[in-house]
């Protein structure tokens, strides 16, 4: 399953770069794309990709919703992250009746910080070593999201004279991470540890800073309000670098390149 995503991530991601904007959204279903109704995550890429494209849509709680309303025939599709579609659709997935069809944007994605946070910086620089070093592609290669890493830069870390972020966490001992049910990126393993590419990411850090990761499920559509409130410290969950999310909260470089796509069930 691993390489088959892997293998689909370097088709897709390469055929979107080229392709991005020709998409029809309605893909062999016989309806326009303009009768359809989408299933979104709200606040998601997804729902910008559907406002933007003038779609009807349903806005749901995750991602993973918006597949199940497709599977239900509640929604006609779903728009839904590729990284996901990957390694959530098609032959041997938990749905092998959905298919995904066409490429609406290409985007990258980065994890947010609250603003003004050096834990950015901070994270910058673990992605520059673990890049360099090959850790970084080893995890990836784990959830065959490989194909979809960003080259990182050098980067070195440059604390906050006051109130550093770094220090808070420290001082408390534990990283908490904001996240929703999204493989290959952060997903519940079989005995309800949390996994994935971002999650395993995210323990690395807990690892360079000497503290314990938590991992907390949050509404996607909260997250900036949960990062000011400290209820968490960081959304690390495949999330989309767009113009909003870098203008609410201090977001670390790009380090996977996604696309958005939409789902429908095979043979409509």
């Amino acid at each position: 399953m691993k390489k088959k995503l892997a293998v689909l991530l370097a088709a897709a991601l390469t055929l979107g770069m080229t392709a991005c904007g020709a998409s029809k959204g309605a893909g062999d279903t016989g309806k326009s794309e303009k009768s359809m109704v989408y299933a979104v995550e709200a606040g998601s890429a997804g729902e910008e990709a559907a406002k933007e494209k003038g779609f009807q849509y349903n806005s749901v709680s995750s991602q993973a919703d918006a597949l199940m309303e497709v599977a239900s025939g509640t929604s006609d599709a779903a728009i839904i992250d590729l990284l996901m579609a990957g390694a959530m659709i098609g032959e041997g997935t938990s749905y092998p009746n959905l298919k995904h069809t066409d490429e609406l944007t290409t985007e990258e994605y980065g994890v947010g910080c609250r603003k003004g946070s050096d834990l950015a910086s901070y994270i910058n620089q673990v992605f520059a070593d673990s890049y360099k070093d090959g850790s970084m592609e080893k995890i990836a290669e784990t959830y065959g999201v490989q194909e979809a890493l960003v080259e990182q830069k050098d980067a070195t870390f440059e604390q906050s004279p006051k109130d550093s972020d770094v220090d808070y966490i420290k001082g408390k001992g534990t990283l908490v991470v904001g996240v929703t049910d999204f493989e290959p990126m952060d997903y519940k393993d079989d005995s309800g540890n949390w996994i994935g590419f971002d999650a395993d990411m995210a323990k690395l850090v807990g690892e360079k800073l000497g503290v314990e990761v938590n991992f907390v499920e949050i509404d996607w559509d909260n997250k900036v309000m949960e990062l000011d409130s400290k209820n968490i410290d960081v959304v690390w969950n495949g999330m989309t670098l767009t113009d909003e999310v870098t203008s609410s909260m201090e977001c670390t470089n790009a380090y996977c390149n996604n696309a958005q796509v939409v789902v429908v069930p095979e043979g409509k």
